[in-house]
């Protein structure tokens, strides 16, 4: 885990993040994905931001949950939604270690046709 910044008193810490590998043409480039440590916020609820480096608009969302297992899940759901809606999964021009088998991130029960390779068969 490293810290990445000051958030009120506390350090913003990134538990998890995952490097996906973005094609155009003969370029490849990274699209970094992190998730930071949830945190409660001022109403009681937990809230656990991620970020995800596109390259035309990166992301930069916090979801919240009743607790922090609840945030975390459900940013992992998010992330998976983010990335198989994207045009760059539509496009065939994004994937985790190899082209086709997924990235590795859950969705939610609605959006499982979308998933493919490794995430199709494992999540």
């Amino acid at each position: 885990m490293q810290p990445v910044g000051h958030r009120g008193e506390g350090m913003v810490i990134s538990i998890a993040s995952r490097a996906l590998v973005l094609r155009s043409g003969e370029n490849t480039n990274p699209v970094a994905i992190n998730i930071f440590a949830p945190e409660r916020e001022t109403d009681g609820a937990w809230a656990c931001r991620y970020t995800v480096d596109w390259p035309e608009q990166p992301s930069d969302r916090k979801i919240f949950g009743f607790d922090s297992m609840q945030a975390l899940l459900l940013t992992l759901q998010t992330i998976g939604a983010e990335i198989y809606s994207s045009s760059y999964h539509k496009a065939g021009q994004l994937f985790w270690d190899k082209p086709g088998e997924g990235y590795g991130f859950p969705v939610v029960p609605t959006l499982r046709d979308l998933l493919v390779g490794a995430d199709a068969k494992y999540l």
